[in-house]
């Protein structure tokens, strides 16, 4: 699928990134070993639970020249500590860019948790916990709530 994808957005004139470095456990729980990798070396066995730091820093500086940022599902299993930090530094990104004059959403519940976590939540221009909603909205959904309003 990724690599579907990857071609769509060529296609399109899109840049699409995927992480190049990811932070891998031995298991899902906040005491996990834990160590970064290229995402070509998952050790067998291993999960990637957050964007490594080179990742983070390639969608940092894709985000810098952004004019509206949507963002919808953390980088990482942010509940963990370990695994928070890719999900953090966004966010961190996006309320800097907000601060400059970014229109920055976030929806749904994971990344509004994230960034209500980070204590950033007042420092994004729009928050909404309708994650799948919102995204079935920009595919130009018709959304039935949305209808409802429009026909009374």
């Amino acid at each position: 699928l990724a690599t579907k994808l990857e071609k769509i957005a060529k296609e399109k004139g899109i840049t699409f990134i995927l992480p190049s470095d990811v932070i891998v456990a031995d298991k899902f729980a906040a005491d996990a070993a834990t160590q970064t990798v290229s995402v070509d070396s998952i050790p067998e066995g291993w999960m990637g639970l957050d964007n490594g730091p080179v990742a983070t820093a390639e969608i940092q500086k894709e985000l810098s020249d952004c004019k509206t940022v949507i963002w919808n599902g953390p980088m990482g299993v942010f509940e963990f500590e370990a695994f928070a930090k890719g999900t953090f530094d966004i966010a961190d990104t996006l309320a800097e860019l907000t601060g400059t004059g970014c229109t920055t959403i976030i929806g749904g519940g994971d990344s509004v948790a994230a960034v209500e976590k980070a204590g950033l939540a007042e420092k994004m221009s729009h928050i909404s916990t309708g994650g799948g909603a919102s995204l079935e909205l920009l595919e130009g959904k018709v959304l039935p709530g949305v209808a409802a309003l429009q026909e009374a």
